[in-house]
């Protein structure tokens, strides 16, 4: 086929705008590529902050000292009751009475036994008297016999009779005067009877031995005082009261006495003051779990019997710390993913203590570093992140 003179004209046209147009093409730059899609990360900065580190213990609030106070008088009745449960009561504070109607009866008897024997005394000091003055006649006599004898006044057998006499006499004076010590002795036991009976007596009102708190009264009007039974009330020393609580093994040797403690107890808001008396020296097989004793500064404030909680101050310090969900523990290695320009990097650490929802950082980072805030994100060493400021508002 041939084509005409106006066909090829436009043809050649077509074929130049075409070539023109590759051209122009070839010259312009390639656009360049769409820039990656970088994951955005929540991140926390390491702060400096107050750190407090705590022993949480839970137990009963009990008395710190209880006293039993039982009759000392056995056998007579409960004639009055002076006190009751709740009542603060003195040291040497009468609490109750018993019948002495017997004990008067008997110290009644005691003293005119011993009105019999004065008075056994007194006849026994006159024989005494009596018998001292048959003992100087007696002397006289053997004395002028033994005279007139070497003269032949007196017979030998008017001497003998006459020394036989003294003799006597001696011996009669003797038994007088033992008769005196026996009525002595005699007397001397009346008197501790008396004694006895006077402090029996002086007994019969019940006394407390301490000051404090009546917590159990047992004692009722018309029964027998026994020291055998129940004791008769139970007093809180002083009333003093104290958290007996409960701590594992392995933190009951960082207790120590002396170190403060806030305690929490039903029906009040605020926590009370305390502080660590005992910590007991041995722990319990069974349940690996050993007491410690924390006194209450206000001890009106709780009651015995209630349950409370207790958390005690070990330390107190200021320093690094971070949040415990931005670390990670494995392999007895403490670990944290640092972000530095965008970047990941796996950074060992060292921790200190634990205050709530914070661990302290001693080593390995420095104020101000910015960690991942979740350990649980899965991002690796050398991955690039888009780091993003943790508020409240924000999570991953």
């Amino acid at each position: 086929m041939f084509l005409n003179t106006s066909a090829k004209a436009v043809l050649m046209a077509a074929t130049i705008s075409l070539s023109a147009s590759v051209a122009l093409a070839q010259e312009q730059p390639t656009p360049p590529a769409p820039a990656q899609n970088l994951p955005a990360i929540i991140v926390t900065p390491a702060q400096t902050r107050d750190l407090v580190d705590r022993v949480v213990a839970t137990g009963t609030v009990m008395a710190v000292e209880e006293v039993q106070i039982q009759p000392q008088v056995e056998g007579l009745q409960i004639k009055s009751l002076e006190a009751d449960v709740g009542d603060t009561i003195a040291a040497d504070a009468v609490v109750a009475r018993l019948n002495e109607d017997t004990l008067v009866l008997q110290r009644s008897q005691l003293v005119a036994n011993r009105a019999k024997a004065e008075a056994a005394l007194a006849q026994y000091q006159a024989q005494v008297v009596e018998a001292e003055a048959s003992l100087s006649d007696a002397q006289r006599q053997f004395d002028r016999a033994t005279r007139l004898v070497s003269s032949g006044s007196v017979s030998t057998a008017q001497k003998e009779q006459a020394e036989t006499a003294l003799a006597s006499a001696t011996a009669r004076v003797e038994t007088a005067r033992q008769a005196i010590t026996v009525a002595d002795a005699d007397i001397k036991v009346v008197d501790s009877q008396i004694a006895d009976i006077d402090l029996r007596l002086a007994r019969t009102e019940v006394k407390s031995p301490v000051a404090g708190t009546i917590s159990v009264r047992n004692a009722r009007i018309g029964a027998i005082a026994s020291g055998a039974g129940q004791p008769l009330f139970t007093v809180i020393r002083d009333g003093q009261i104290e958290l007996v609580a409960d701590v594992p093994e392995n933190d009951i040797l960082r207790l120590q006495p002396g170190q403060k403690a806030a305690i929490s107890v039903a029906g009040r808001a605020e926590p009370l003051s305390g502080s660590v008396r005992l910590v007991s020296p041995v722990i319990d097989p069974v349940t690996r779990l050993g007491s410690v004793h924390i006194a209450l500064d206000d001890d009106a404030a709780a009651r015995s019997g209630m349950y409370g909680n207790a958390a005690i101050i070990v330390t107190e310090t200021k320093g690094i710390a971070l949040p415990l969900s931005a670390i990670t523990t494995e392999g007895g290695k403490t670990t944290v993913r640092k972000v530095s320009d965008g970047s990941v990097q796996m950074v060992e650490i060292r921790i200190g203590i634990q205050d709530g929802a914070y661990v302290e950082v001693t080593e390995g980072l420095d104020e101000g570093d910015k960690v991942v805030a979740k350990a649980g994100v899965f991002v690796r060493d050398g991955d690039r992140i888009n780091p993003v400021e943790e508020t409240s508002s924000v999570s991953n």
